[in-house]
């Protein structure tokens, strides 16, 4: 009866999702395969057969790899921190504000934005403040405002900070006006309720949120390849110039090494955002 029981619980707890798990085991689990199998590949001479070893991830974490690798994780820290600051203030004015159709709007727009990149989102930009720009031609402003790093993380700020508002607004919901009279009425200070309530039990939120962003300008890869091309090395421009062999050559393997490493940092992002989504969800109840 009790094996019977156990069978049960199992049926309805994990049988539906085996289609699900089965279908994710195929999409991602095989190519992370391939990817690692190839990334430990070390192609002989012609006429040798090719071994196994750490060549091509010794060689990511050189340069000029690793100047392509620790720039992508500067931009990305950047965009992570000053997408979740801007943000968090964003979303509190909105919630705090008496305007329920403001924020609604908010709330929606920032949906939209929080999922507009790649080509179009440069097209914008580069129409918008490039060399022959609207705005660059209109106020005369100089060439070069746009094609680098600081102008590159003001793009993707574009999304992340509605992405931001998204993650947070739920918290800052969480925050019961109760907790700040019963503050203010014991004598406490605005900032000392910020400093001993709010912002300890909007922590775990605030950090879930900037490892997310930190983990999307990561990844990003087309609205940088559309706007900046070369200009400012970012290790998902090199995997793609390795992969094509545009520029470099002969260098596969050696991009498949620099993807395991992008892998390894987003499982590390992961492992860190994953338990404070968790204990950040019970303030939503």
């Amino acid at each position: 009866m009790t094996e019977r029981k156990a069978r049960r619980t199992w049926g309805k707890g994990w049988g539906p999702a085996v289609p699900l798990l089965l279908v994710v085991a195929i999409a991602f689990g095989i190519p992370a395969v391939m990817l690692a199998a190839g990334a430990f590949t070390e192609k002989g001479a012609p006429g040798e057969p090719s071994s196994y070893g750490f060549a091509n991830l010794a060689a990511s974490l050189r340069e000029p790899y690793l100047g392509t690798l620790l720039s992508s994780v500067q931009l990305s820290a950047v965009v992570a921190v000053g997408g979740a600051l801007t943000g968090t203030f964003l979303a509190h004015a909105v919630l705090t504000s008496k305007s329920a159709m403001l924020r609604e709007a908010v709330l929606s727009v920032s949906g939209v934005l929080a999922n507009f990149g790649g080509v179009p989102l440069a097209f914008i930009w580069i129409a918008t403040l490039g060399n022959s720009g609207v705005v660059t031609v209109g106020l005369g402003l100089g060439s070069g405002l746009l094609y680098n790093f600081w102008g590159l993380a003001m793009v993707y700020l574009y999304f992340s900070i509605p992405l931001m508002v998204l993650v947070i607004a739920p918290a800052l919901e969480g925050l019961r006006p109760q907790w700040r009279e019963a503050a203010l009425n014991s004598g406490a200070t605005t900032w000392q309720f910020w400093r001993l309530v709010g912002i300890p039990v909007l922590a775990p939120a605030l950090l879930g949120g900037v490892v997310l962003l930190f983990g999307g300008a990561f990844a990003a890869y087309a609205t940088a390849a559309a706007m900046v091309g070369a200009s400012v090395p970012l290790v998902t421009l090199q995997i793609a110039d390795a992969l094509t062999g545009n520029v470099l050559v002969g260098f596969e393997n050696v991009a498949l090494a620099l993807s395991l490493d992008m892998i390894v940092i987003a499982l590390l992002v992961m492992a860190v955002y994953l338990p404070l989504q968790r204990r950040s969800s019970r303030w939503l109840r």
